[in-house]
């Protein structure tokens, strides 16, 4: 049986192809978008648990794309971690700002990423500061 279903958004292969490989080896059902209309296009018909969702996206750009989703009744409840490789001071707040439920900058790391999904994916109540922390992923 798979794990909860996750959609990596992001518009780099390699960051995307790790992020991929670290979750479906902890047993998560993981797709992909490069974009926000393909992530879009993805959430009309499969609905994650968790976005991983790039900041720094093409046309969209990932902030936008999390405003539109926690306003929509449909999707504001999929729990949301932006990551990002350009880490600048009030990132992390603009993040939250927008909806974003965690917060992590690249490059991504092996071992904390996992911990970090794992964290955000557990019910609200069980959660701690952690999920929302700076650093890399």
């Amino acid at each position: 049986m798979a794990g909860p279903p996750i959609l990596i958004v992001d518009d780099n292969v390699v960051n995307l192809k790790l992020a991929r490989v670290l979750l479906v080896s902890e047993g998560y059902d993981v797709r992909s978008a490069a974009d926000a209309e393909e992530a879009l296009a993805v959430l009309a018909i499969w609905r994650p648990a968790l976005i991983l969702m790039d900041l720094q996206l093409p046309r969209m750009d990932g902030l936008e794309l999390t405003r539109r989703l926690k306003a929509d009744p449909v999707t504001r409840d999929i729990r949301i971690l932006a990551v990002t490789a350009y880490a600048m001071k009030g990132d992390a707040e603009k993040a939250l700002a927008a909806g974003c439920d965690g917060y992590v900058s690249k490059p991504i790391s092996i071992t904390n990423l996992p911990v970090v999904v794992a964290g955000l994916l557990r019910p609200p109540s069980e959660r701690g500061p952690a999920a929302a922390a700076g650093g890399p992923a």
